[in-house]
């Protein structure tokens, strides 16, 4: 069982060092079939981008530089939580993970360029 973390007392660096942790789990869970352990990751991966979104400034442009990350996984959910914020640079990482057909990973990056186009989906 994972000990709660209480977000809002880290540092901004320190949510970025989370969440690249929390995306690295996600690919290893992906590589074993650990669908309930990738799904959890996933809803912590969403708390740390919801309290980067309401920090002053919204803080979500810290994930900017993991955009460039040697993992497709940190790659993947970097771009997700940075296309509000930085929408040329988050939908060219996506872009980077298809051309690279970096799978599982290039299927969901392409899922959501495709979304993103039909405008199916909105980055808030």
């Amino acid at each position: 069982m994972t000990k709660s973390v209480d977000l809002a007392k880290m540092s901004v660096p320190q949510l970025v060092e989370r969440f690249t942790a929390l995306a690295l789990g996600q690919f290893e869970a992906e590589l074993y079939g650990e669908i309930a352990k990738y799904n959890r990751l996933y809803d912590q991966l969403e708390a740390i981008e919801r309290e980067l979104k309401n920090r002053t400034g919204d803080e979500r442009t810290a994930l900017i530089s993991l955009l460039a990350h040697e993992n497709p996984q940190v790659r993947l959910d970097a771009a997700q939580a940075t296309l509000a914020v930085a929408p040329a640079a988050a939908r060219q990482a996506l872009q980077d993970v298809s051309d690279r057909n970096e799978y599982p990973q290039a299927a969901y990056a392409r899922g959501t360029l495709m979304s993103l186009q039909k405008g199916t989906r909105k980055p808030t």
